[in-house]
């Protein structure tokens, strides 16, 4: 009976503090109620500090992401809508079942995939979107991506359904371009590794 107490302790402060950033409590109603230009700066150095730490961590991986969104951002949408429906609605059940008697042992693996994934992608998507922008002005430098991303982000604060939709963007742009460099290598990816025929070769 140890490891199910154990597990059960660790669980229930775990999705009570996810809970209550996903809306449990009042916290979404809080911050719908404060100023657009109080969450425009909350959402500015909110995503400029998350951007910032994730590239940070994941320095080669995130950049090939942000450069793979650009070159192709239609097929990162194609492919990253389902797979941010899919991760949300992962998510969004392990906090709905976290309640229920059973539900620690597999709400929390569910909390903790939403709560990694969709981070790291939207920040990635929106860095990948301050580039673009940046682009269009005469610059392409990462730290102007970075910037232009979270002021995108911070513009977006002042109504909350244009926060929804540019994360939403952003998300799906994330997850479809880091889908993409992570399953992409499978096989030969670049024409020097493809195998010749004998009666080929010179």
């Amino acid at each position: 009976m140890w490891p199910l107490e154990l597990y059960t302790m660790i669980a229930g402060p775990t999705l009570g503090s996810v809970a209550a950033v996903s809306g449990h409590g009042g916290a979404l109603e809080m911050y719908r109620s404060l100023e657009p230009p109080i969450r425009a700066g909350i959402q500015f150095f909110g995503t400029l500090l998350l951007v910032v730490v994730v590239l940070g961590l994941l320095q080669s991986h995130g950049t090939r992401a942000v450069t793979k969104s650009r070159r192709s951002p239609i097929i990162s949408l194609c492919i990253g809508l389902p797979g941010l429906l899919v991760v949300g609605a992962v998510a969004g059940a392990g906090i709905f079942i976290s309640d229920t008697s059973v539900g620690p042992f597999f709400a929390v693996p569910m909390v903790i995939l939403g709560a990694t994934v969709l981070p790291v992608v939207t920040a990635i998507g929106f860095t990948a979107i301050g580039r673009t922008l940046a682009s269009r002005l005469g610059s392409d430098r990462l730290w102007v991506g970075i910037f232009v991303g979270a002021v995108v982000s911070g513009l977006a604060g002042l109504a909350l359904p244009a926060t929804v939709a540019v994360a939403g963007v952003a998300g799906a742009l994330g997850l479809g371009a880091t889908a993409r460099i992570t399953f992409g290598g499978i096989g030969a990816g670049r024409p020097d590794e493809r195998t010749i025929p004998p009666a080929n070769k010179i």
